[in-house]
């Protein structure tokens, strides 16, 4: 199997993705899974996209720099990709790359995956329906935007 991108984060619903991953690939191991974390840079608001843009989440990731902010958001990245590796590992996986990254999820997930030449995005998808319809998905814009294909577990 082709080297493919993992992509996980904080939530439970992370959790049962690399659970279901690994019951469906059963013995067929992969090259190796990128592991990404991706901080995001900005908040919860729907207003996001429209209040921050490239530059300035560019100047907020200079700005965080160094910082002891910047350090515990590191410390939580690695202790989740950490985590994953070790599930994944504990089943054979042991070609685990991990890499964080910083900004909006989902082009970050992209820009990921094209740099890493992987052949499938692997993700969650929470499946919410108000809160898609509402504040969009993660998912979602990975699925419509993504040039290669893309699995979404629940």
């Amino acid at each position: 199997m082709k080297n493919f991108l993992l992509a996980v984060d904080d939530t439970k619903s992370s959790i049962r993705t690399c659970e279901i991953l690994i019951e469906v690939l059963g013995g067929c191991l992969p090259g190796q899974v990128v592991l990404l974390y991706v901080e995001k840079m900005e908040g919860g608001s729907v207003m996001d996209d429209l209040l921050l843009s490239d530059s300035e989440i560019s100047t907020l990731k200079e700005s965080l720099q160094g910082t002891e902010h910047q350090e515990l958001m590191d410390k939580k990245a690695r202790k989740i990709l950490e985590y994953h590796a070790e599930c994944l590992a504990e089943k054979g996986i042991h070609s685990v790359k991990k890499i964080i990254r910083a900004g909006h999820p989902a082009e970050e997930i992209m820009a990921v995956a094209e740099e890493e030449q992987v052949g499938l995005i692997v993700m969650g998808s929470r499946s919410q329906r108000l809160h898609n319809m509402v504040m969009g998905s993660v998912s979602r814009e990975v699925a419509n935007n993504a040039k290669i294909p893309v699995l979404l577990l629940r």
